[in-house]
């Protein structure tokens, strides 16, 4: 095999990064299996749990979650029945599935121990400069929906920063090689979960006046100031390319398309693309710096569009909150990190804190929502993009 990151000294910056992405993630077992999302008792009435959690609004009941971006690693499993119980959660979709045989048994495990978790497939990159790569791995995206129970397919950063071919040539989101794969999804009714560019800030030299600094210290690597990179505009127009060539295939473009600084340029990319989803994970404090009216007018206009999602990591060695900082966070902090979404969405405070406190040293308005639209993003439109058994 070719090697994936080999190529001119030009590239290393981007090089290094690419196999800094795959190293970290992103972060054929049974007949797919039905998803019951809801007893038969609670079929009966509207489908509603109790609340194990404070709520915002008089009266208000949460319905029972679905967090579409979590990633749940073999060996922090173990903490995952606590997290669901405790945070009024149903199912989670893990974007951690796996691509490696091995890794994908233990997805299916996983899986079977717990129903709550759906997992996601992600592409072996490593392959990526073998002759018909996109076929292969669209065979294989076929056989780990039908025959493992996958949900569907994520598509990290990797893809348009940091993937090379054979020449050290920057391997762009709208590569046709990758065709076949999108299509396949399409074909099979799974969504593809892609996360395309970052937060703008990270574009910024890397000093202490970037106000993702305390972050991006951390992180250094998540630094994407160097002229070698392509532009957050490039990456856009990329993959938004690959939604509109592949009108049948549902896209679920992870942290409110990767622009929450720019809602108008989201309501565009939404009104343009049918098939285009976004989710809300670890962004509530770029999106929570809007206007809440702004914000909660932008929710109601796209209420079959939003989904649900955190960001959560639950791995042996450590928990993710939405992105890490210096402090490890404890299993005492993760009720405290939903609760702060719930306050957001639910609520009407003002200046109220934001989930991560390492993404931004600033504080949110919450935005208030309806309730059949807390509902559309609780948990009706993951049932319909993920094709569930619920009622809705």
């Amino acid at each position: 095999m070719k090697h994936l990151f080999r190529g001119p000294a030009s590239a290393a910056p981007m090089m290094r990064l690419g196999l800094i992405l795959l190293l970290v993630g992103c972060k054929e077992a049974k007949e797919a299996p039905q998803v019951e999302l809801f007893t038969v008792a609670e079929k009966v009435a509207e489908p509603r749990a109790t609340a194990t959690g404070p709520t915002w609004r008089p009266g208000y009941v949460r319905p029972p979650v679905i967090d579409v971006h979590g990633h749940i690693m073999p060996f922090g499993f173990v903490r995952f029945h606590k997290v669901m119980a405790e945070n009024d959660l149903r199912l989670m979709v893990n974007l951690s599935g796996g691509s490696r045989d091995e890794r994908i048994r233990t997805s299916v495990k996983m899986a079977d121990l717990d129903g709550r978790l759906l997992p996601f497939y992600s592409p072996r990159w490593r392959l990526a400069t073998e002759p018909g790569f996109g076929k292969h791995e669209a065979a294989r995206l076929e056989r780990v929906v039908k025959k493992a129970g996958f949900r569907g397919l994520k598509i990290p950063k990797v893809l348009g920063l940091g993937l090379v071919d054979a020449q050290g040539r920057r391997i762009p989101v709208d590569w046709p090689e990758l065709d076949p794969l999108w299509a396949k999804a399409g074909e099979l009714g799974v969504p593809v979960a892609i996360h395309t560019g970052d937060p703008k800030a990270f574009w910024d030299p890397l000093t202490p006046k970037n106000e993702r600094f305390a972050e991006l210290s951390v992180h250094p690597a998540w630094s994407l100031s160097d002229p070698l990179n392509p532009s957050r505009d490039q990456l856009f127009a990329e993959r938004n390319r690959v939604i509109l060539r592949h009108p049948k295939t549902t896209f679920i473009c992870v942290h409110f398309g990767n622009n929450p600084e720019d809602l108008s340029a989201v309501d565009g990319w939404l009104g343009a693309m049918p098939n285009m989803m976004i989710d809300t994970s670890a962004r509530l404090a770029e999106i929570g710096r809007h206007r809440a009216k702004e914000v909660r007018e932008f929710f109601v206009r796209h209420r079959h569009r939003i989904l649900f999602g955190t960001d959560l990591g639950l791995g042996g060695r450590g928990i993710m909150l939405g992105s890490t900082g210096l402090d490890e966070p404890t299993e005492a902090d993760i009720k405290p990190f939903y609760d702060a979404h719930w306050r957001f969405f639910e609520g009407a405070e003002e200046q109220i804190a934001h989930p991560t406190p390492i993404q931004g040293d600033w504080k949110i308005d919450a935005i208030h929502l309806p309730e059949d639209v807390l509902d559309d993003l609780y948990w009706k439109n993951a049932v319909r993009v993920l094709k569930l058994n619920a009622p809705l």
